[in-house]
């Protein structure tokens, strides 16, 4: 059913509890996900933002709870991406009269997916459309993820919808964050963040700025993805910003790829050695662990220590795809080293410290492979390798 936010606002979006894996399969969606749409009655009704093609039925189901969908005068698309804009071609069919707005690079990656839909009234920051007592104001966000991407504010309600940011990917049958266990929360929130996020985290913070010099009087925050928040909304405003600055707890990720076990053997020392020096450890063999989970760990962590065995010169394919997504992605604040083992000939080692260090992750110690089987001697090598890693956590990254 339809769900009211604030005065005349309403949630009209789809769930989707099966879909499992998002943007391609680089993202796992464990929980499920919701495409949020919001619609705003006034003397005026805009549409803002849509869902996945697919769940257009289900939209105008909620619609039709509060008014006819083809009554709407206006809708807003913060942002291209297919599962927000992917019923634009539907509502405009069943609202004739609707005005499709936009941002000007809007315009481009609209025309793109959508290339006979009508032309759009571009908004940039700034711009307002009044609908009657309630006002759409437009705030641009390029590159929070797309350089499409806007927010749109309504200050009568104090309620901001800004998107993909501060969402969550989680299917629930509640609309709102306080409803839902706070870890569960907190925890698709960090992932959120982590995956999608961090290489924008410079630009995050000067949003943020942007936003509290204009003096935006904010009660609501309700996002594209997963649950509102409506209570201390900007709690996650500024756990967005710690994330952004790269804040993170004393604690180290080992995560490692194995053929044989040795590299596992190699992973469990080392996290023994981490855990005498009195530092928190978390291990992640891949593919047992997906890469999602193991980036969203990460966030809050300071260190990273990733081990392979080598196969033919190189990586293992899953450290492999981690790596390459931890290059795009950048970290911030990190401290990172690399293990492995081989047989013949090495490679792994060399190339995962390369990889981390195209991350942005400060390589703090020399790497350690060993050859075959690690034996009591490489173990207890492991460990003090795990040691003086843990050291170096304690000790903060030495950028900051």
């Amino acid at each position: 059913m339809a769900v009211a936010i604030a005065e005349g606002v309403y949630w009209v979006g789809a769930v989707d509890w099966e879909v499992r894996n998002f943007h391609g399969h680089s993202y796992r969606t464990h929980r499920g996900t919701s495409y949020n749409a919001y619609l705003v009655v006034d003397e005026k009704i805009a549409l803002v933002d849509t869902v996945m093609a697919g769940f257009e039925d289900e939209m105008f189901r909620r619609i039709a709870e509060v008014v006819d969908p083809a009554r709407i005068d206006y809708l807003v698309a913060n942002h291209g991406e297919p599962d927000h804009s992917g019923a634009i071609p539907a509502v405009l069919a069943r609202a004739p009269q609707a005005v499709l707005v936009c941002s000007r690079r809007g315009v481009d990656s609209l025309g793109r997916y959508y290339p006979n839909i009508r032309e759009p009234r571009v908004v940039g920051s700034g711009d307002t459309i009044s609908l009657g007592r309630k006002t759409l104001a437009f705030l641009e966000a390029p590159m929070l993820h797309w350089p499409d991407s806007m927010f749109t504010y309504i200050p009568e309600e104090r309620l901001l919808l800004p998107n993909d940011a501060f969402g969550q990917h989680l299917a629930s049958a509640h609309r709102f964050a306080d409803e839902v266990e706070p870890a569960v929360l907190w925890d698709e929130a960090r992932k959120y963040f982590a995956n999608i996020l961090t290489p924008f985290s410079a630009l995050i913070l000067r949003k943020v700025e942007e936003v509290q010099k204009l003096g935006l009087q904010i009660e609501v925050i309700a996002p594209s993805h997963g649950l509102i928040w409506r209570q201390n909304p900007m709690q996650i405003v500024e756990q967005y910003v710690r994330w952004a600055r790269g804040e993170a707890q004393p604690r180290a990720l080992v995560v490692y790829e194995t053929m044989w076990g040795s590299t596992a053997e190699l992973a469990h020392a080392i996290a023994e050695g981490i855990v005498e020096s009195g530092v928190e450890v978390q291990v992640y063999s891949l593919p047992q662990e997906d890469i999602t989970t193991v980036v969203g760990a990460l966030l809050e962590a300071r260190g990273l220590v990733v081990g392979s065995a080598t196969h033919n010169r190189r990586l293992l394919l899953h450290i492999a795809a981690l790596m390459e997504d931890l290059i795009g992605l950048r970290p911030v604040k990190k401290i990172g080293a690399a293990f492995g083992s081989h047989g013949w000939g090495g490679g792994a080692v060399p190339l995962l410290e390369k990889a981390l260090r195209e991350a942005g992750i400060e390589v703090v110690q020399e790497g350690l492979a060993v050859s075959f089987w690690p034996g009591v001697e490489e173990r207890a090598r492991a460990a003090a390798f795990g040691r003086a890693f843990g050291e170096r956590v304690k000790a903060g990254v030495g950028n900051e």
